[in-house]
Order: C-alpha cells, then sequence, then structure tokens
C-alpha cells in the first residue's frame, strides 16, 4: 500500500476525534456500554447464555422463539455498537452450533432483519469482525481496571484470554497512533527534531504491540482454540464448510458470503502500512482493501487521510537526514518483527494444534467448550478471514522489510 501524495486534501492538524480515534484507547471503543434498552432484553438474555446454549445445542431453538424487534429504539453510536456485538455473536452461534457439518443455509428473519438494519447503520458488515469480538467486547470487571468481555461464545478462560491480549495489543498501539499524527504534522511543517521523535515513539509502540502479543501463550490453550474456539470466527465466504453462503431471510432471497473475522480487519496495521510507505503485492493488497470493509466507516477514513498525506518515506529520503533515515528503518524492523512473531503464533495455534487435533491428542480440560463431532478442518489452511494464511502472512511480513531505506 503504497503512501499517497496529494497534500491539498489533507486537512491540519489531522485530528484523531474527526475518526472516532480515542486519544486513550486508539480504536478501542471508549467504554463500552455492557447492557441495551429494556425492549432488548430478549436479546441479551440470549447473548449472556450463549457459551451454555451452544454447548447444549439449544440456541436455534431459543433464537426460533425470539421475537422481531424493531432497531428503532436504539439511539447513538454506543448502543448501535453494542446491538451490533449481541447480534453478531448470537448470529456465529446460530450458524456453527452443530459445528462445520451441520451449518444452516437460512438466517431467520427475527434474527437477519435487525442485525441487517444495525449493520447498515453503524456501515459494518452482518457478521462478527474484528469490531465486535475486541473493539467493542470489553468491560472493566472492578474499579482496579481489571477486564472482562461483554459477550462470550465457547472456550471459557482460553476465549477470554484470546479476546483480551488482542485488545492489549490494539491498547499498546495507542502511542504509535498518535505519533503519526505527529509526524505527518511535522512533514509539513518541516520539524525535523518532532518528526525523529515521533517516529522513535511509533517503533517503541509497535515493539510493544509485540510484546503485548506475546501474553496469548500465557492465556490461550491452542487445543481449545483451534478445536472449539476458531469455528465461531469463521466466515461464509470462502469457506468449504458454506460455499454458498448465508440467505438473510427477509433481507434477501440470494445467499450472501461475508469474512469471517480476522487480524487484517485491524485499522492498526493499515494506517502504519500506509505511513510507512510498505507496498504489498497485489494479490495481498487485494485481500487487505477488502478488509477495510469490516472497519468502521469513520476508521476506514483515517487510513484514506493518511494515504493522502505527504509521504514520509520520500521526505526522509530527500532530507538526507541519517538520523531520520535509521529511526524510519527501526519501525520498519519492528513491524517485520511484529509480523514475524504473528507468524510464530498461527504456527503454534493453528498448524501445530491442527496436526495435533488431527491425531486425536488434542485434549479439551476443564469443560471449555463443546467438543465438535470432529476437529474443523474447512480452513485448515486458511485464516478465518479466508487468505491462504501462511502465504499471506509471510507475503507481507517479507514486503515490510523491503521498505527499509538503505543507506
Amino acid at each position: 500500500m503504497e503512501a499517497g501524495h496529494d497534500t491539498e486534501k489533507t486537512p491540519l492538524p489531522l485530528a484523531l476525534t474527526r475518526f472516532q480515534v480515542s486519544e486513550e484507547y486508539g480504536f478501542l471503543l471508549p467504554d463500552p456500554l455492557t447492557d441495551l434498552p429494556a425492549p432488548y432484553g430478549p436479546w441479551m438474555e440470549i447473548a449472556h447464555h450463549l457459551p451454555q446454549l451452544i454447548a447444549s445445542h439449544q440456541l436455534r431453538s431459543r433464537v426460533h422463539q425470539m421475537p422481531e424487534l424493531s432497531t428503532r429504539h436504539l439511539r447513538g453510536r454506543e448502543e448501535l455498537h453494542l446491538a451490533h456485538l449481541v447480534l453478531s455473536f448470537i448470529t456465529t452461534g446460530y450458524v456453527w452450533q452443530e459445528g462445520e457439518e451441520g451449518t444452516v443455509k437460512v438466517l431467520p428473519q427475527n434474527l437477519a432483519v435487525p442485525f441487517w438494519g444495525v449493520s447498515q447503520a453503524l456501515g459494518l458488515p452482518p457478521i462478527l469482525s474484528h469490531v465486535d469480538f475486541v473493539l467493542a467486547n470489553w468491560r472493566r470487571k472492578n474499579p482496579k481496571g481489571n477486564l472482562d468481555t461483554i459477550i462470550s461464545l465457547p472456550g471459557g478462560e482460553s476465549l477470554r484470554g484470546f479476546i483480551l491480549v488482542t485488545l492489549l495489543v490494539e491498547k499498546a498501539a495507542v502511542p504509535g497512533i498518535k505519533a503519526i499524527v505527529q509526524a505527518i504534522r511535522a512533514i509539513v511543517q518541516h520539524d525535523e527534531e518532532t518528526l525523529h521523535k515521533a517516529l522513535q515513539e511509533l517503533a517503541e509502540a509497535i515493539g510493544n504491540m509485540s510484546q503485548a502479543l506475546k501474553r496469548m501463550h500465557d492465556y490461550v490453550d491452542p487445543a481449545v482454540f483451534y478445536t472449539v474456539i476458531r469455528i465461531f470466527l469463521s466466515g461464509w465466504k470462502d469457506n468449504p464448510a458454506m460455499p454458498d453462503g448465508l440467505i438473510y431471510e427477509g433481507v434477501s432471497e440470494e445467499p450472501m458470503a461475508y469474512s469471517g473475522g480476522s487480524a487484517a480487519q485491524s485499522t492498526i496495521l493499515h494506517a502504519f502500512d500506509e505511513f510507512l510507505g510498505i507496498r504489498h503485492s497485489e494479490q495481498s493488497t487485494a485481500f487487505l482493501h477488502r478488509m477495510r470493509g469490516y472497519m468502521p466507516r469513520p476508521h476506514r477514513a483515517f487510513v484514506d487521510e493518511i494515504h493522502r498525506a505527504p509521504s514520509l518515506k520520500q521526505h526522509v529520503l530527500s532530507s538526507g537526514d541519517t538520523r531520520l533515515c535509521a529511526a524510519f528503518n527501526r519501525c520498519i524492523a519492528a513491524l517485520a518483527d511484529f509480523r514475524s512473531y504473528h507468524i510464530t503464533i498461527v504456527t503454534k495455534y493453528i498448524t501445530i494444534a491442527a496436526a495435533k487435533a488431527k491425531a486425536g491428542r488434542a485434549e479439551l480440560g476443564g469443560g471449555d467448550g463443546p467438543s465438535m463431532a470432529k476437529p474443523p478442518s474447512a480452513l485448515e489452511n486458511k485464516g478465518t478471514g479466508g487468505s491462504h494464511i501462511f502465504t499471506f502472512l509471510k507475503s507481507i511480513r517479507d514486503t515490510t522489510r523491503e521498505g527499509m531505506i538503505n543507506a
């Protein structure tokens, strides 16, 4: 993704608040609501019991008994985000309750119509995505700030750990997001000292994201992730288990296909790539640009604004400043290292876990979730977003490294 050079269209200063990006929380929804207005009690009642309803194979029958509720009582962005979170979790549970071999072709109207309406209002697709799973799905358990999820799925503590570690990666990125804004301002003002400091802060933030990601090992059991959690992140696009997509009854008579939740839907790395002028392969770029459709509209606009800003790389090259060049390369190295570590995580939690599951050695401890009839295999070599995962991850890691400035 090449950085743009059209400075005339870039209103400065680039203010985070214009794009619903928080100074404290970045792309995370600040202090999300945890309950909807009273008329939506039937949704909340089901959502709060999803792990049990799925494990006992009762979710689908409960959904069929659910009243079709109008979305007209929802007010403001926070209520819409919570409604989308609740309906997306219920939907993914409904679709995958019986595993890959027991999928449905139709999402019932009493779920599909309100989910579609809320999705249209937010500019999000009607499926569980990174926004729902992580950005809007956190709350404080107590005044000390201990975190928990708002809505859960089968997977117990491993599911909770997976969501909250991903949230910590998002939180670690916040100083880097602010550094981009400062750096773009500094480029326009030819303030090399501020630019150098901003690049140092960006590299440090990316390093802290890698440290946060390492906590995955402490909180997420690979066997539980692969055999229980992963299927609920699967979508109905590029998925052999649902080759025709899903009919949203009352919305469309034709099936629709949407990708599952994926780290590629996080705005952070898109913003970093655009700012650093990273150019990925045509195939990877096409997939990443499609994933932008799963981000909140204001966050997409933020990435577009960075794309239109003056090129950092060209500025560093033309400055001839060795300090700036070194600081730029540190950012590239940190981002490549983060992507390498992500490959390490995927190897452990998908490739090795898949091999163990195949061999029948995967053991689910402590009743962490329902044991599917057999381990999921439809997306064995793919990410939940539908990409060929190792080809994609290695490609974007390598093209990141190629973004280095050769001194």
